[in-house]
């Protein structure tokens, strides 16, 4: 069981959406703006549907927090959906009352059409559901709410650490952004990424995925990308080699491959190393020259690993892509059949994205916060942050001071 466990719960278009994050410690002074900051980043983007216009979601504390601190017990969050309001007998958690209001309501919210690359069609035989719409209630991106929300808490638990997590995208579809990130502090490329519509560091970029965007938009088609997720500052060592469970790639790979539509991850060069020799995909490693300060203790030129080998971070920015299929409720439809007679039709739409890559951004952001932040309390005394301070303190010292003649101190 991980040392940090999220629990979501809730429907899309239910009263609400919420979190329980476990084992998260104490003493934490807690910013309610910056977590609501990243919940109203998540709705926006262009390409989104109307149902963000809807919405503002901002969280609500219902356990966990005392007076702005965190008191080491679960913290439990609810997101109101102010939608729901529009859905009273559809998502009703008593038997319909057979009202004319109630039954035109429930006509007009009717699902009895498969829509390919859903979980409609796999959801609906593996539940023996009669009702379509008790899959893609649950199974919507709507949930991922609850991960930024919660998300947004282990953002600030990192930041108290002095370890910053952006996130970018870099592409909408083959609209590909050339800038690079490579000299820029993670506050900037945020600062960056938030001023564009499309959540791109590249303005010229940004303007051609808006058009893609339209295009696809006009076309009643959807369209997919490519967003980064980079860490500074984190200590060597989190994860491990010892177990595959441990291992801090899979662990990351996992949380991002469970967001809505990502297809692919990778870490670092990724994909492009797997077409290299040895030679230029591992990052060579030089003493520490003695004229110079580093956290490490040992200094390195390249970083095609992306700041992860054997499982572990070796102290190196953390790179990490999420790619994302387009969304799979399509204006235009594609052939499907319908539920429960199977008979051909064109599948069912529901008010929808045409691209939330921008979005999937933040989403991706908040499972990297979360899975670093397990990693951290795994390896590091985390009841209070009085206590996760000092001994993270104490192992950045010991790491740093390897590299010093005078090892007396080192085990």
């Amino acid at each position: 069981m991980p040392a940090l466990r999220l629990i979501t719960g809730g429907e899309s278009h239910g009263k609400a959406i919420m979190s329980i994050l476990e084992g998260f410690p104490a003493g934490l002074t807690i910013d309610q703006l910056a977590v609501n900051a990243e919940l109203a980043a998540r709705q926006s983007g262009y390409g989104r549907s109307g149902r963000q216009r809807i919405e503002s979601d901002q969280i609500e504390i219902v356990g966990g927090v005392r007076h702005g601190i965190t008191t080491g017990a679960p913290i439990s969050l609810l997101i109101h959906n102010k939608d729901a309001a529009n859905w009273t007998h559809v998502m009703s958690v008593d038997e319909p009352n057979g009202s004319d209001e109630a039954v035109a309501q429930m006509a007009a919210k009717n699902i009895e059409r498969f829509r390919p690359g859903h979980a409609d069609y796999a959801g609906t035989l593996k539940y023996a559901q009669g009702d379509v719409r008790d899959v893609l209630e649950r199974s919507s991106a709507r949930e991922t709410a609850a991960r930024v929300a919660a998300g947004g808490f282990a953002m600030l638990l990192l930041r108290a650490l002095g370890i910053e997590v952006a996130s970018h995208v870099i592409a909408i579809a083959d609209v590909i952004s050339p800038a690079s990130v490579s000299a820029m502090a993670n506050g900037q490329i945020t600062e960056l990424a938030r001023s564009s519509e499309v959540f791109c560091i590249d303005p010229e970029t940004s303007e051609r995925m808006k058009a893609a965007i339209k295009q696809a938009l006009t076309a009643g088609d959807s369209l997919g990308g490519r967003v980064e997720v980079l860490a500074d500052n984190l200590p060597v060592g989190l994860g491990s080699y010892s177990q595959w469970d441990r291992r801090l790639d899979g662990q990351l790979a996992q949380a991002l491959m469970s967001i809505q539509a990502m297809k692919a991850m990778e870490i670092g060069d990724g994909f492009a190393g797997s077409q290299r020799p040895g030679s230029q995909v591992h990052d060579a490693m030089f003493a520490v020259d003695n004229s110079r300060q580093s956290t490490l203790p040992v200094v390195r030129q390249t970083n095609h690993a992306g700041g992860v080998e054997g499982g572990m971070t070796n102290g190196e920015r953390l790179i990490v892509r999420a790619y994302m299929k387009p969304i799979p409720t399509l204006k235009a439809g594609l052939p499907s059949v319908t539920f429960p007679q199977f008979e051909p039709c064109q599948a069912h739409y529901e008010r929808s994205d045409v691209c939330a890559v921008p979005a999937a951004s933040v989403v991706a952001k908040a499972m990297v916060c979360l899975t670093l932040a397990n990693s951290i309390i795994d390896k590091f005394a985390a009841d209070s942050m009085r206590e996760l301070s000092a001994s993270v303190t104490d192992y950045r010292s010991y790491c740093q001071n390897l590299n010093q003649k005078d090892r007396a101190d080192a085990p």
